[in-house]
């Protein structure tokens, strides 16, 4: 008996280790359905217009050769723009072929441009292929071109990064970071937006300053200012899936502040002998409550927020107590009254409801929601929103007060 168990472990041994060798085999040799990377093109920004009744999209494609090189070969560009038309979004990609040498790949999308014409006719059906699409990730950013197509926006070199999608890409980024004008909007995030709010959310929107025609040749990264720049120039406001305007750039830091977005941006307040300050808001903290009172719905805000100064242009004592209490009242009155022009906006002219403050009213009083939401789109304008604000000043910089005039002179 000892003898057949060792006979039969032995076998096992063999069997295990020749599948071992299969499997590694198998492994090595790579799998049947594999696609080699030359084989693709690997899309850095996708742009979609409406031109008529058809859609166009647009694909900046990455030139692998000279990003990878330190030398140019022969003067190529980084990357490459390509067009295609169709009656549908997903024809149109699929037409892409005819003028691409490889299979565009959108696993490395950054950015997405929408045309302002598509904004306008409605984003929430037109967006329906990238939601499917499993080969897409979700985390890439949206904006709405303004004033001219995406195709041209997509088309600007820009002197310092060799592929434009990552100039737009971390343009967007940085500047909401220091500056609370742009919103960055995830397409994720926009789905949900769109889902949660019936259509009612806001897109950054990106301009072409400049020259457009000459934005595209090698004189705007050769020369020290460029003939055409992009740049972001505020939100664009979405009702039922449709854009229907443009936020100013204060309105758009308003709309940031209400969000609870804010990271960082300057504030300018003007003094009372003449001259302005201007601050660097450093935190900011909106919270935000919904409660009915006499059987109407009654939206508060409360905004607490923390600068320091950054700049002074007028004969002003910082070192006296009485001159920051009487900042801090001024700043929270300049943040108060953009706080309230913004709603005014949004409320009186585009009456949608791209803050969620319906969403605030169902978590504080469901039933309350149940007879409400129907009639939301019409209560929205009319809606009570309570504000208040308290802007603390906790720093004046490395000196405390401003050189005096004469002594400049």
């Amino acid at each position: 008996m000892h003898e057949l168990s060792k006979g039969v472990f032995n076998v096992k041994r063999v069997m295990v280790s020749s599948c071992l060798l299969i499997a590694i085999a198998l492994i090595m040799s790579g799998c049947w359905n594999k696609r080699e990377l030359n084989e693709f093109s690997i899309v850095a920004a996708v742009g979609i217009d409406k031109v008529e009744d058809d859609y166009e999209v647009s694909v900046q494609i990455v030139n692998p050769s000279e990003i990878s090189s330190n030398k140019s070969n022969g003067g190529r560009m980084p990357f490459v723009l390509y067009h295609a038309k169709a009656e549908t979004l997903f024809e149109a990609i699929r037409k892409l072929s005819t003028v691409t040498p490889r299979k565009p790949y959108f696993s490395h999308v950054g950015i997405m441009v929408l045309g302002e014409e598509l904004a306008v006719e409605g984003i929430d059906q037109k967006l329906d292929l990238f939601m499917r699409d499993q080969e897409m990730r979700s985390n890439f950013l949206v904006v709405v071109s303004d004033q001219l197509p995406a195709k041209e926006i997509l088309g600007i070199l820009s002197p310092l990064e060799k592929i434009p999608a990552n100039t737009m890409y971390n343009s967007l980024k940085n500047s909401s970071e220091v500056w609370a004008s742009s919103s960055p909007t995830r397409f994720d995030e926009l789905i949900k937006d769109l889902e949660k709010t019936n259509g009612n959310t806001v897109l950054t929107t990106i301009r072409i300053n400049g020259d457009p025609s000459k934005g595209t040749s090698n004189a705007n990264v050769e020369k020290t200012i460029p003939p055409a720049i992009l740049y972001y120039s505020g939100l664009a406001v979405f009702k039922n899936g449709k854009m229907v305007g443009l936020l100013n750039e204060e309105e758009s830091k308003g709309y940031t502040y209400i969000k609870d977005k804010i990271k960082s941006t300057a504030t300018i307040i003007a003094c009372p002998e003449g001259g302005n300050i201007t601050t660097e808001v450093k935190s900011s903290k909106t919270k935000v409550k919904g409660e009915m009172a006499n059987k109407k719905p009654r939206i508060k805000l409360d905004i607490q927020s923390n600068q320091t100064v950054a700049e002074v242009d007028c004969p002003i004592n910082l070192e006296k107590k009485e001159t920051i209490a009487e900042l801090d009242k001024i700043s929270s009155e300049t943040l108060t009254t953009n706080i309230t022009n913004t709603l005014d906006t949004i409320q009186n002219k585009y009456k949608a409801d791209i803050f969620g403050f319906g969403e605030v009213i169902h978590r504080s009083n469901p039933e309350a929601w149940k007879k409400l939401e129907k009639d939301w789109e019409q209560i929205f304008p009319e809606l009570e929103v309570q504000v208040k604000v308290d802007v603390k000043t906790k720093g004046l910089g490395t000196i405390i007060n401003t050189i005096p005039k004469k002594q400049r002179e």
